[in-house]
């Protein structure tokens, strides 16, 4: 019989019950495209029932994984085939103007790295943060690399805390949660940061610029010599 699971965990038991792995996979993979789906609650629940001999571990931890990728390289395809067109059509309905739109994809052209390792762990971004990417052409190869770090990062911790505390995952999850808003602001503080000295530094590069001398006129040939007289 299935481990009774834990305050916010207990309404997934008939679909982890029933559907096992695969309910793993799709809820993690919806959710990783920027569908609204209980990705993390769903990867909490699953290592409570692998801590309890009801499912594998590593089959646990290896799909949800796998689903992380492939749902957050969908919603790169999405950013990178209609991103733009979406930002030009409608973007100016949520004040990011084209020169908004360059300026947040040159910070993310330095920093999307980061951005995308962190944003996994982070409700929110964890959802959009392929979209993002590919609407900012990050290169794929390098949004992949990350991509994969954090999916690593994230499914690790989840699964191994669900693992190991089993039925108080509930209290552990609620303290982890009650910390991460202090975190998030400190990381918000840091990206604002972040942006206002690109902004600064690219300000500062314009201003420092001296505009070019203009070309000056070419010296007249000189004239050819007179013929000797006769």
């Amino acid at each position: 019989m299935s481990p009774p699971l834990p305050g916010p965990l207990g309404h997934l038991a008939p679909l982890l019950g029933h559907y096992g792995y695969w309910a793993v996979g799709g809820v993690v993979l919806l959710e990783d495209f920027g569908l609204p789906a209980p990705g993390e609650t769903i990867l909490l629940a699953a290592g409570v029932y692998a801590g309890a001999g009801e499912l594998n571990i590593y089959a646990v931890a290896g799909i949800a994984f796998a689903a992380a990728v492939i749902g957050d390289n969908l919603g790169y395809l999405i950013g990178r085939t209609g991103g733009r067109a979406f930002v030009q059509r409608w973007g100016k309905y949520i004040f990011l103007t084209p020169k908004r739109f360059a300026a947040a994809e040159d910070f993310f052209a330095r920093h999307g790295g980061k951005i995308v390792t962190v944003a996994r762990f982070v409700d929110g971004l964890r959802q959009a943060n392929g979209i993002i990417a590919g609407t900012t052409r990050m290169p794929w190869p390098r949004f992949l690399a990350f991509n994969a770090l954090g999916a690593a990062l994230w499914v690790g911790l989840w699964a191994t805390l669900a693992y190991v505390a089993g039925n108080h995952i509930g209290a552990v999850y609620d303290e982890i949660v009650r910390y991460q808003r202090y975190v998030l602001i400190a990381l918000g503080v840091v990206v604002a940061a972040l942006v206002v000295r690109h902004l600064v530094r690219r300000r500062r590069r314009r201003g420092s610029g001296t505009p070019p001398e203009p070309p000056t006129t070419p010296p007249a040939p000189p004239a050819p010599p007179a013929p000797p007289a006769r």
